[in-house]
């Protein structure tokens, strides 16, 4: 870039030409030069620096002169400052050399703010494939990828690398198919993905531990990410337990600054091997990565909300790939991703026989939905059948506690058959039905489509060919209070947003939770409830069957087995696929089904697709400018939110969905029609994201 005397605005920065590379002449030994003149450094003068500009035009590296006062501290990976069109902005230098395709003067590096190589070509590579894939820009990336710097913390004399430990005990893997054969795999240093599906009341991480263990005794790194801090406490004890308070850190956002930057630089500079985390320890700089771990991975804590939205699965796949390491993707239950992976034939499923499966879950027990209220006592003192209330009370009786699952309020209402209560979905897109509310002439708008805002006046269900329609229901507004008094004499416990418990004493109580905040008791729980189903498959959302069958599945895994007692009400009806899944304990069946199904109405995974959110003038902008390719589809845009009497709304959305093929080509486009958007400098702000967990 050349430096001029006044400031250019950052939009209106030329193109670099495609100009034959010009050699960069090294500094004179002592030459005359006039006051304040810099000179270039003796060697690969010429630094390719990465600015922190989060506009799209400008996502590629800028060429500088590095002066010689600062060859020595201007190293690949370290933190600088440049002077860019008139402002001091931040910015890291990848990569020096000795040709430039500038044509003009170059500037030169303003400082060096660290030496540290916090930026190193392997992290540079996947923040640069991370923004590739999401349609993103690099420096948004680095931002996720590399904590605040603490000078004081950088300064600290770096620790001793910890020792390669001993191979550990891993009996307890024979039980899965394939699982001997994927540790084996780790140990040798070969890569292999997998897809584990651990059994009910399975210690889940001891066994992560192990599996980290063996990559660690072959001398090779380790990231495993969860979704809370209740997982990665459990998680982190157990490998401290089998590797070692100096082998493992734990990485998440919540720490301080200090503290957060003092751990990643261990990691960094090859003092620990184990890294375990939340979100934030995707990025991890581990050396000489083996084995990359994500445990729960449909838990919607993976996806990032910051830009360009990565989902924690999707980067370690592409670490673990670039690494030539192995991928593990954990869980009680699968989702439809990692159906995909099994069924590509990239990952092989872990799972246990069914005489192991038999062995561990409990006894579930579906009890419907409407069950009798008037004939039946228990149902009026307590929202359950007699068979669940019996339950309960044995459970108690015999010195266990139980675990009550309510539905937390608030979801959104969707539509569904007024007969067989199947989701609703348009025919032209087969996306959900909703009441987009207002009115026409005087009367309610009819149904329309969320995604392509086509109404639906002449509604047949696909299931049964009913003509009606219901609402589905919100959510449950059963209390503690109501169950302690129809289990009176039994203390109650509660886990849910104000305070989320981590384990509960082996004692008879009941444990009232909303899904997700299941506290660990000691010794299992004697019996789960599981009420009011529909509030969670009445969910709109595309993946409201999934995450139901992973929350109710997360909780009957905490359960005894059925051969000790342990027993499961889920209330929803028997004939449902979710239902008859836990039942038989069969998410893979499930997953199966659901990955055909989303196959054959065009839904991710079998599709990627592209979500753009903003006011009507920008959505309408950006789509008109969007090059797709020959499968690409707009749906909409219709309007997020309240609309008023004549269906404007303030904020609009729409999605575009492409064959899973021309992934890369969409995230293509939509990168550089975001890049001629910040061209013309548009000032109304839009969102961009692909692959979005909310569809609906």
């Amino acid at each position: 870039m050349s430096s001029s005397p006044e400031p250019t605005p950052l939009w209106d920065l030329p193109e670099p030409k495609a100009e034959p590379a010009r050699k960069v002449k090294p500094a004179r030994a002592k030459t005359a030069s006039r006051r304040g003149a810099q000179n270039p450094a003796p060697e690969n003068p010429v630094a390719r620096i990465v600015v922190d500009i989060p506009l799209t035009h400008l996502d590629r590296t800028f060429d500088y002169r590095i002066p010689e006062k600062l060859h020595e501290a201007a190293v690949p990976g370290c933190r600088v400052r440049v002077r860019f069109a008139g402002q001091l902005v931040d910015g890291y230098l990848v990569e020096r050399a000795d040709t430039t395709e500038f044509t003009g003067k170059l500037a030169y590096i303003d400082r060096v703010t660290s030496s540290e190589p916090v930026l190193p070509p392997a992290l540079h590579a996947l923040c640069r494939s991370v923004a590739d894939r999401y349609g993103g820009t690099l420096s948004d990336v680095l931002r996720l990828a590399i904590p605040s710097r603490h000078a004081k913390v950088e300064a600290e004399p770096p620790a001793e690398p910890a020792p390669a430990p001993e191979p550990p005990e891993t009996t307890a893997w024979e039980k899965y198919q394939s699982g001997p054969a994927f540790l084996e795999a780790v140990a040798e240093r070969r890569p292999a993905n997998a897809v584990w599906q651990a059994l009910p009341g399975e210690d889940w991480p001891r066994r992560l531990a192990e599996a980290a263990a063996v990559a660690a005794a072959a001398g090779r790194g380790v990231v495993m990410v969860v979704p809370d801090h209740r997982d990665l406490t459990r998680l982190h004890d157990a490998c401290v337990s089998l590797l070692g308070a100096d082998s493992v850190v734990a990485l998440i956002a919540g720490l301080g600054p200090a503290e957060r930057y003092r751990r990643w630089l261990a990691v960094l500079r090859g003092a620990v091997r184990v890294v375990v985390g939340t979100r934030a320890a995707m990025f991890a700089p581990v050396a000489d990565p083996g084995l990359f771990v994500v445990w729960d991975d449909g838990d919607d804590v993976h996806l990032d909300q910051h830009a360009p939205y990565p989902h924690v699965r999707d980067v370690l796949m592409d670490r673990a790939h670039a690494a030539k390491g192995s991928m593990l993707v954990a869980g009680f239950a699968r989702t439809a991703e990692a159906q995909f992976l099994v069924e590509s034939g990239w990952a092989q499923p872990l799972v246990a026989a069914r005489p192991e499966l038999r062995a561990a879950a409990p006894r579930v027990t579906p009890v419907g939905e409407d069950f009798d209220v008037a004939r039946d006592e228990a149902a009026k003192a307590a929202r359950l059948p007699s068979v669940a209330f019996e339950a309960a009370r044995q459970s108690l009786a015999g010195g266990f506690p139980v675990l009550v699952q309510v539905p937390r309020r608030g979801y959104v209402p969707g539509l569904a058959c007024g007969n067989c209560r199947t989701s609703a979905h348009c025919r032209r897109c087969a996306g959900p039905l909703s009441l987009p509310g207002g009115l026409i002439d005087g009367s309610p708008r009819p149904p329309a489509c969320r995604w392509c805002g086509v109404p639906e006046t002449n509604f047949h269900c696909a299931a049964c060919g009913s003509v009606r329609l219901r609402a589905v229901v919100v959510g449950s507004k059963r209390t503690a209070e109501e169950l302690g008094r129809a289990f009176s004499g039994f203390p109650v416990r509660t886990s849910g947003a104000t305070e989320v418990l981590a384990s509960v004493p082996g004692k008879p109580a009941l444990v009232v939770c909303t899904p997700g905040a299941e506290p660990v008791a000691e010794g299992g729980y004697g019996a789960a409830l599981l009420l009011d189903g529909w509030a969670l498959l009445g969910r709109q959302d595309l993946r409201a069957g999934e995450e139901t069958l992973r929350r109710w599945m997360a909780a009957a895994a905490l359960v005894r087995p059925g051969t000790e007692g342990g027993r499961v009400f889920v209330g929803a009806e028997a004939g449902l696929s979710v239902v008859q899944a836990l039942v038989r304990w069969d998410p893979g069946w499930h997953a199966s089904l659901e990955l055909a199904e989303r196959r054959e109405l065009g839904f991710p995974p079998a599709m990627r697709m592209a979500s753009i959110e903003g006011t009507p003038d920008a959505v309408a902008g950006l789509l008109d400018d969007l090059a797709l390719p020959e499968t690409g589809e707009v749906l909409g845009p219709v309007p997020l939110g309240e609309v008023d009497e004549d269906g404007n709304a303030e904020r609009e959305r729409a999605l575009v969905r492409v064959a899973r093929p021309d992934g890369k080509a969409l995230a293509a486009a939509v990168h550089a029609a975001a890049a001629r958007r910040d061209a013309r400098k548009a000032s109304e702000p839009i969102r961009i994201q692909l692959d979005p967990l909310e569809l609906i």
